[in-house]
């Protein structure tokens, strides 16, 4: 799979929003706030985009939010497409209930990039096995729990206080500090999905 080596404040100047794809230094150090230009771009567009345009930046916006590749991401609208709800609802469920997303929302991993390491490197059991799949799709009733091991570590310390400042652990869950797990009561609703897209710009986009 193909991965993203520039700087990925980049993709925030590109998209004119904050991604919080490098973790506590987007809430400190933000590069955007500092160049709020676009890349390569020394003065602002002048005219209106088009409606393709539109709609593709919502696509890449929310591709970048998650971090996925093009070939990945469109299996999943293809996927939301067929389902019975709103297409929309269900493609932003599925990456809501993505493992590694979970593991961000949890608040021991400030990024997304941070939490996909720490369910690789074996770090993340669901309902008390381990799972290294950061793909992996969670369901209602599933418990996502830390090793134990890591209560200790700086960066997850670093996370937990963060999270905590913030406040904005998603309500569909409880947490479990003591524990560092984190138990999915339900599915999370639009309001509670951490996603800033119009969803219905990006299955316009693929439905061309």
């Amino acid at each position: 799979m193909s991965r993203y080596i520039e700087s990925v404040c980049k993709l925030c100047r590109r998209e004119q929003t904050k991604l919080f794809l490098k973790g506590e230094k987007c809430y400190t150090k933000c590069v955007l706030e500092k160049r709020p230009t676009t890349p390569g771009m020394a003065k602002p567009q002048r005219g209106k985009p088009s409606a393709y345009a539109i709609r593709l930046r919502e696509k890449q916006k929310l591709r970048h939010l998650v971090s996925m590749n093009e070939k990945a991401f469109e299996v999943l609208v293809n996927k939301a497409s067929k389902a019975r709800e709103s297409s929309g609802d269900h493609l932003l469920r599925s990456l809501e209930l993505r493992l590694d997303n979970v593991v961000r929302r949890m608040g021991v991993a400030t990024s997304l990039k941070t939490a996909r390491q720490l369910v690789l490197h074996g770090h993340v059991k669901v309902d008390g096995k381990p799972v290294n799949i950061p793909s992996y799709a969670c369901e209602a009733g599933q418990t996502v729990a830390l090793s134990p091991k890591l209560k200790e570590n700086v960066g997850v310390k670093l996370s937990l206080d963060t999270a905590k400042r913030l406040n904005q652990r998603p309500a569909f869950g409880e947490w479990k500090e003591d524990e560092l797990s984190f138990r999915i009561l339900r599915q999370p609703e639009r309001a509670e999905m951490s996603f800033p897209v119009t969803e219905q710009l990006i299955i316009e986009y693929y439905s061309k």
